[in-house]
């Protein structure tokens, strides 16, 4: 089996280094995940540019949790469900939402319940969902706008959620705490 590097500062591809330099002024580390993807400079830059592309999307903090954790725990991520987990708390987000989604219950209202129905239609139809699914979101309150920043976030977690399975990705220390397993 090929184990993948986790690479520094020192050992990144020269491209990578200014990201992860970026990443540990930011964050205080470079998240195991981020050094892994810096073994392709390009697709560092990309989950980077996604990231913050869906952090400046429609959705509030709330919103942005719905999509990540929603798609995490549909994909099995036992690293992102644990790093999403701390970045909702960073964010300052309702402890009862984010143990809601990562228990796989109900949303603590219609509307964030409807944002959830949507994304994970959208991840196990591979887009393909019906006009009555998108009646009920447009119902909710939400618009097309969202939908496409939806799919925004599924882009973004694709790369991390893919990367995490393929690497078997180690949680990293400050997210021990909040460890994750799917519910079968």
């Amino acid at each position: 089996m090929n184990t993948f590097t986790i690479h520094t500062l020192e050992t990144a591809p020269e491209k990578s280094k200014p990201l992860l330099a970026t990443s540990l002024k930011k964050n205080r580390m470079i998240a195991n995940l981020h050094g892994i993807i810096a073994e392709s400079p390009e697709l560092l830059i990309a989950y980077n540019e996604l990231n913050n592309l869906f952090i400046q999307s429609s959705f509030n903090a709330e919103e942005l949790t719905v999509v990540w954790q929603g798609i995490n725990i549909e994909h099995g991520c036992t690293y992102c469900v644990p790093a999403h987990t701390a970045i909702a708390n960073m964010m300052k987000v309702d402890p009862a939402l984010t143990k809601a989604l990562r228990d796989q219950l109900p949303m603590p209202t219609p509307k964030l319940q409807a944002l959830l129905d949507l994304t994970l239609s959208i991840v196990r139809k591979r887009g393909q969902v019906s006009t009555e699914e998108l009646s009920a979101f447009y119902d909710a309150g939400y618009e097309q706008q969202q939908v496409l920043d939806i799919i925004l976030g599924l882009s973004q977690k694709t790369i991390s959620n893919y990367v995490n399975h393929i690497a078997n990705t180690p949680v990293d220390k400050p997210f021990q705490k909040f460890a994750w397993q799917k519910k079968v």
